[in-house]
């Protein structure tokens, strides 16, 4: 199985999975860079996977569905157009093997990832709750709820790919550099991250740069406590003063 970018608005990626000739979508937020490259490659598209429903995930959909009637969509209830609705620990199937659905509230109440198993290693599509060097805004969710979707995330193997939806890596490296001065990974990070696609990333890497996934290491801390004026008193605490001081970075 291959998995393509495609890019879209400003800094979107469409993940396409491209299994022979049959493809799955995850959170096509525009049709038409889909349907150019499934026509220039003579592909059909099979499956639609969503993780939340912000229209920059969700906009392509019907057009899609134009051009592919029996296109199967998958997401939670409140995305027009799903024909199979998913739940935590559900199963995707496609390709012969399955994404099993994760619940990763924050970003939005009702965000989900999908984390596929091939050739012994995970990949997972997981939106707008993590960014390389970052996380999402809170929007439907709450803090404590991206809190517990992150560390879900570090729970996994080092070696797990990481597909989000926006190329925000730049950006975020530069916010990562600010509460961690003395960061030499995140420096040399930053001098690379004007390649693009930076994207897929490992969990190895990101916790090495991703200040979000280091709210339990003293010099961040430190920073973080000086930046925000107060005292923070757990890893929880660090992350929502993270969160609060990239809002306004």
């Amino acid at each position: 199985m291959q998995i393509i970018p495609i890019p879209a608005f400003n800094d979107n990626y469409i993940w396409l999975l491209q299994c022979g000739a049959d493809v799955a979508c995850v959170d096509p937020g525009d049709a038409a860079p889909v349907l150019g490259y499934l026509k220039q490659h003579n592909l059909a598209l099979r499956q639609i996977w969503v993780t939340h429903h912000h229209n920059d995930h969700t906009g392509g959909i019907e057009g899609l569905l134009k051009a592919f009637p029996d296109c199967e969509v998958y997401g939670n209830a409140d995305i027009q157009g799903v024909t199979y609705k998913i739940e935590e620990g559900g199963r995707v199937a496609f390709c012969g093997t399955e994404a099993q659905v994760w619940h990763v509230p924050g970003h939005t109440a009702t965000h989900f990832a999908y984390l596929l198993l091939l050739s012994d290693r995970l990949h997972v599509f997981c939106g707008d709750t993590l960014f390389s060097a970052g996380c999402g805004r809170v929007f439907t969710g709450t803090i404590g709820q991206l809190f517990n979707s992150i560390q879900r995330f570090n729970s996994l193997p080092p070696d797990t790919l990481f597909y989000p939806a926006h190329e925000y890596t730049a950006s975020n490296l530069r916010f990562a550099e600010y509460v961690e001065p003395g960061n030499t990974v995140v420096k040399e990070a930053l001098r690379v991250s004007q390649k693009l696609p930076t994207l897929p990333v490992t969990l190895a890497h990101e916790r090495a740069v991703n200040p979000f996934l280091r709210t339990d290491q003293t010099i961040l801390i430190r920073q973080v406590e000086k930046l925000s004026g107060r005292t923070l008193n757990d890893d929880a605490a660090v992350f929502a003063a993270l969160r609060a001081l990239k809002n306004t970075f």
